[in-house]
């Protein structure tokens, strides 16, 4: 055993990254896309002859749900985690969000799960269920769980998340996060 935690720090690098996708997902965006090409098709060319506010409802509907459907997914085609020195940053989508950054100070264990699934959860996404913690899931695999100070956990699907739990013990410190006062 070590008596320098700075040699143990040296065996990994100075910023980890990782990333899980849900191909999936694409099929889900086309969808969304679709229901807003119906929508537009709907108003240009459209032969409605029972009055405009069926046509309007109908034109804003599959346009709002098209925009749902597609936005949504998109936000969760892939996760991004990366692990520096100071924290744990989840990113999700191509825009980044949602995001969440934990500092490692408020880190007491981080643990691999072999299989997180989206049932667990209850969905794709960034979940939050009561007896669980907070999830970011895009996909059925491996991942990592963050023991926070404050008793709530935080799981992550990533690939090669036995290497990240490895990055986070080496870097966790053993003291409290200081008061917010």
């Amino acid at each position: 055993m070590r008596d320098d935690p700075r040699a143990d720090d040296a065996q990994h690098p100075e910023v980890w990254t990782g990333r899980a996708t849900n191909r999936v997902q694409w099929l889900l965006a086309l969808v969304g896309a679709a229901c807003m090409a119906l929508g537009i098709e709907l108003a240009v060319d459209s032969a409605w002859t029972s009055g405009i506010a069926p046509l309007a409802m109908s034109v804003v509907g599959c346009i709002a749900a098209g925009l749902l459907v597609l936005f949504g997914t998109l936000a969760f085609v892939h996760v991004d985690l990366r692990l520096d020195k100071e924290c744990v940053e989840v990113r999700c989508g191509h825009m980044g969000l949602p995001r969440r950054r934990i500092p490692l100070s408020h880190v007491t264990g981080a643990d691999f799960t072999a299989l997180v699934t989206p049932r667990q959860w209850g969905g794709w996404g960034y979940r939050w269920r009561p007896e669980k913690g907070t999830a970011v899931v895009v996909r059925r695999g491996e991942g990592i769980v963050l023991r926070l100070w404050d008793g709530h956990t935080f799981t992550v699907t990533v690939d090669d998340a036995e290497s990240a739990v490895r990055v986070i013990r080496a870097r966790l410190r053993p003291t409290a996060p200081e008061s917010p006062h």
